[in-house]
């Protein structure tokens, strides 16, 4: 028996294609609604053991804040140079705040330079250079900020776990979450900590039973030192200098992945700036790195170097802490 022509006319295809593309989006394509969003992540606060009040202190109320994705989609891309950097960040005019300070808190920074092992001036050096010694520290309210990067879906899950960070420190009553305010990316106070951060290593320094790293020194200071310390920072080493490589240097030991003895860096012939030999005692683990490529400054780093990359990845960042710390106590 003959099978029948199979066939679709033109106005039945035609039915066909408008009826799929006017059916509605299922419930998983349609994108959530930030109401909808923040019900959900009430809920998984709940269960994480964060209390009912905490979250309508912190969450009663809030909306989207429509700069901060603006900020996040539009982040300038320098391409600064390591000396243009450096002029920025290093400045006289922060030179010179920074002895200022050093001098004004020294009796405090040297107690809590004695509890972590880590130097004054490079407590200082950070200090300066993340929010220019307290002077700005963002004006963004934190859990909105936070929420709205979480929500927004491009980096949501680890902006959805630095919320709930913040909402244990709000739950434990560091600060009030209306006065918890910083940049617009999450990172807080005066040594610019992301909520995680601060779970892991804010410090409440006078025992007051409160964290406080927008206003109270004490615990500025001693967190940034608590971090530094818990990243491996050596307490009677510096952090490296800028030296002179000979003409015929090798290019491939220009990295941090090259780690040699200052002996084995002196018999090839790399020396201190003013041309003399590199200090041996102690024979330290060192690398030497070229921020600005093979015409650039050369610098010797060593482990507390390595220390101040963990607190951010950045080359250029760990030279000019170590830079202005130098520049701090220079005479």
């Amino acid at each position: 028996m003959a099978r029948k022509n199979s066939y679709v006319t033109i106005p039945l295809l035609l039915s066909i294609f408008l009826s799929v593309v006017t059916l509605p989006l299922s419930s998983a394509e349609m994108p959530q609604s930030f109401e909808t969003w923040l019900a959900d992540l009430r809920a998984e606060a709940l269960v994480r053991g964060i209390s009912q009040a905490t979250l309508n202190e912190a969450l009663s109320g809030l909306k989207p804040i429509p700069r901060v994705i603006e900020l996040d989609r539009n982040q300038p891309e320098f391409k600064l140079t390591f000396a243009e950097y450096l002029n920025r960040v290093v400045s006289q005019n922060r030179v010179v705040t920074g002895r200022k300070k050093l001098k004004e808190h020294q009796s405090l920074l040297t107690r809590i330079s004695q509890r972590y092992g880590v130097q004054p001036r490079f407590l200082v050096a950070l200090w300066g250079i993340e929010t220019d010694f307290g002077r700005y520290m963002g004006d963004f309210p934190m859990i909105g900020a936070i929420a709205t990067l979480a929500y927004d879906g491009r980096r949501s899950s680890f902006f959805r776990n630095e919320l709930f960070h913040a909402l244990r420190i709000v739950q434990k009553g560091h600060i009030a979450a209306p006065k918890m305010r910083g940049s617009w990316a999450g990172a807080m106070g005066q040594v610019q900590f992301m909520p995680s951060t601060f779970q892991s290593f804010a410090v409440d320094y006078d025992g007051d039973g409160r964290i406080d790293i927008w206003s109270n020194l004490g615990d500025v200071f001693a967190s940034a030192a608590n971090y530094l310390s818990q990243s491996g920072w050596v307490a009677d080493q510096i952090w490296g200098r800028e030296v002179s490589l000979p003409t015929q240097f090798n290019r491939k030991l220009v990295s941090l992945k090259t780690r040699k003895r200052l002996t084995e860096w002196q018999a090839l012939a790399v020396r201190r700036l003013n041309g003399k030999d590199l200090p041996m005692k102690p024979n330290l683990l060192a690398s030497v790195v070229q921020p600005d490529g093979p015409e650039g400054k050369a610098f010797i780093v060593y482990r507390n170097y390595r220390a101040l990359l963990e607190w951010n990845q950045s080359v250029f960042f760990g030279l000019a802490v170590g830079i202005l710390a130098d520049r701090i106590v220079e005479r």
